[in-house]
């Protein structure tokens, strides 16, 4: 099955690019990935899910993939949020939100801190308002590995592999340079604006952003589902028990063989659990 690419128009205008699977009348699931990744990283899971009768949407988060980088460097979770709700307001229905780290985020401060109800369930891969510093800090600093760019596409695939130990390194240039781009002095660059990861300017200081998030968990009423990597140094136990309590009637999902990149790691696993998901749990809800 073909995508399409689609355009909305995001907080203060900003320009966001995305691919839809399935049919224009189907009730929509917008997918947001995580931070330095681009809306290729859901296309597996994607497809599948406009094959049971979704409209699959999958978004290039503001400075990312082929969406417009913010000129004024807001890459806040204020920012993030308020794309997520003008997506939501241009699909016309309260979509299925699915949020991998950052779009997970993204997702729960969207409905949780919103003055109406945005979306119709929430998946969150591997993300919780309790985090593991030491696995964030492993992405970042996997982030800022390539800001220096890398001199050939078997470069940017050591990089990966030396974040990605569980999988079997790959050189795949057409999936590489979805990722990567390759500018003027021959060097290959991931394509996101570097500024995503200026933590002086865009990141909420961790207190801050466990108080946002906690207060967001306990306004959510839709279906949710958490989905855990079971090799992840993101989540904790702790994290994931809280987040079960303060959402009342979520679920949780454990995917063996998976560490934080769900959908890369296990993607038949991962999409199966949220096919589960949406058709028992979210479905019946529907009008």
């Amino acid at each position: 099955m073909d995508s399409r690419l689609i355009r909305f128009q995001g907080f203060e205008g900003i320009h966001l690019v995305a691919d839809v699977w399935g049919d224009d009348d189907a009730w929509p699931v917008l997918f947001m990935h995580g931070g330095g990744q681009t809306r290729h990283a859901w296309g597996g899971t994607a497809q599948v899910l406009a094959g049971q009768g979704w409209r699959a949407v999958s978004l290039d988060l503001r400075g990312h993939g082929d969406s417009e980088w913010a000129l004024n460097g807001d890459y806040s979770f204020t920012a993030f949020t308020a794309d997520c709700i003008a997506v939501v307001d241009q699909l016309g229905r309260p979509p299925v939100l699915v949020g991998a780290s950052l779009g997970g985020v993204t997702a729960l401060l969207a409905e949780g801190n919103s003055d109406r109800v945005v979306s119709s369930g929430l998946v969150i891969a591997d993300i919780t308002h309790r985090p593991n510093p030491l696995g964030i800090e492993r992405i970042l600093t996997f982030m800022k590995s390539g800001l220096n760019g890398f001199a050939s596409l078997e470069e940017a695939a050591d990089a990966i592999a030396a974040y990605t130990p569980n999988r079997p390194k790959r050189i795949n240039p057409p999936g590489l340079m979805k990722v990567l781009r390759q500018r003027i002095d021959g060097r290959w660059y991931w394509h996101w604006d570097p500024k995503v990861i200026d933590r002086d300017r865009t990141e909420v200081p961790r207190a801050e952003y466990e108080a946002l998030l906690e207060a967001a968990l306990g306004n959510i009423r839709v279906p949710t589902l958490l989905v855990r990597g079971k090799l992840s140094d993101v989540v904790t136990e702790e994290g994931v028990q809280d987040f079960l309590r303060r959402i009342p009637g979520s679920k949780l999902a454990d995917v063996g063989g998976a560490t934080h990149m769900i959908a890369g790691d296990q993607n038949d696993l991962f999409s199966q659990a949220v096919i589960d998901f949406l058709e028992h749990e979210v479905r019946p809800t529907l009008p």
